[in-house]
């Protein structure tokens, strides 16, 4: 970034000039303004709010981060998305055929597009160089056929077979959730490479992570929970291929923590009580006390407050006498759920009056 505050200043000067004598609008348009220092930024407040200017402003971060607060306040943000694998296999054709481009000098094999597409990754720019790339050994004598080996050798990537709408996508994304859950470190590793190095969306990784931390780990190690999500927020912020560091520390500490599906089990046993209709009735001390008449009706008036207790916990009833005797969780004995199970039966005993065992 060469524009100092002087520039933008002058910049802006003229637009107004412009507009005052003239009735002329300006379109600024600041590219990779995240390199913007505050001072840069705030120098263009007053042209924005008195509308001397029309600012359009890019940039590859998270403006929220990157962009002062009274600037962002005062703009759309819009969001661009990648370009998706058809519209880049129709960008990569239209390069070949068109005269500005390589004006059917070559031909390449429908594969070759399709590759090219995928390991793009939503980018033309990276697309139209790979192309060049590729097609130059072929342009002197003209006439050749750009195939996937000769996409392959500019990109110094190995084309994957892996579609994301087809069996592989589900093939690869199955076997790494269940190397992570058989705790095999090195084989999720490697399907996560697969996926990544196929052009697969990091973020659906970094999805799949999160529902896994909870479904597979659990309480044995929720830490991992943690982690998930941390990473699903970095890999959104900094993107491939740097997101590949982020979902291989998630995917490690998952594939190497404890495992317990109890959660799982638990939420499913309730649920399932729940759809076959054995709910019960609210017990009346855990009813809403807190409107005219709720008293006459019982509602709330013998219900113990826990934090009024020495330890924290009422001999109190909390589920419905139908499920009085039901367990949903069941924890294990894995990792840090063997505490939480002490935990468990801890409390039950204390809810129930029962002495400590």
């Amino acid at each position: 970034m060469t524009a100092g505050v002087k520039d933008v200043r002058e910049v802006i000067d003229t637009a107004r000039d412009q507009l005052a004598m003239h009735g002329r609008g300006t379109v600024l348009f600041i590219d990779e303004v995240h390199r913007f220092s505050k001072s840069q930024q705030d120098a263009l407040l007053p042209a924005v709010e008195n509308g001397w200017v029309t600012l359009v402003a890019a940039t590859t971060e998270n403006p929220s981060f990157s962009v002062i607060a009274p600037l962002l306040s005062r703009s759309v943000v819009i969001t661009l998305q990648p370009l998706t694998e058809p519209d880049l296999e129709v960008l990569i054709r239209r390069a070949v055929s068109d005269p500005r481009g390589l004006g059917d000098r070559v031909t390449i094999s429908d594969e070759a597009v399709v590759a090219l597409a995928r390991m793009s990754i939503g980018d033309a720019r990276r697309a139209l160089t790979a192309l060049e790339a590729a097609s130059a050994p072929l342009l002197p004598g003209g006439g050749g056929v750009l195939e996937l080996e000769n996409i392959e050798q500019a990109v110094q990537h190995v084309a994957l077979r892996y579609d994301k709408d087809g069996d592989q996508h589900y093939d690869v994304i199955s076997a790494f959730i269940k190397s992570v859950r058989g705790s095999d470190v090195d084989a999720a590793l490697h399907y996560l490479a697969r996926m990544l190095e196929a052009g697969e969306d990091p973020r659906f990784v970094a999805r799949r992570l999160m529902i896994l931390a909870s479904e597979d780990i659990g309480m044995a190690d929720s830490s991992v929970l943690q982690t998930a999500v941390a990473a699903a927020t970095a890999v959104a912020l900094v993107g491939m291929p740097e997101a590949q560091i982020i979902l291989a520390h998630a995917t490690i500490h998952a594939a190497l923590a404890p495992k317990s599906n109890a959660v799982v089990l638990a939420i499913g046993a309730a649920t399932g009580d729940v759809q076959r209709g054995v709910v019960g009735s609210v017990p009346p001390w855990l009813r809403d006390a807190h409107y005219p008449g709720a008293a006459a009706l019982g509602h709330g008036q013998t219900y113990i407050y826990p934090h009024d207790l020495p330890g924290g916990v009422a001999e109190q009833q909390y589920l419905p006498d139908i499920l009085l005797e039901s367990h949903y969780y069941r924890p294990t004995t894995h990792g840090a759920e063997a505490h939480w199970a002490q935990v468990a039966a801890r409390l039950e005993q204390a809810r129930r009056g029962e002495p400590a065992g």
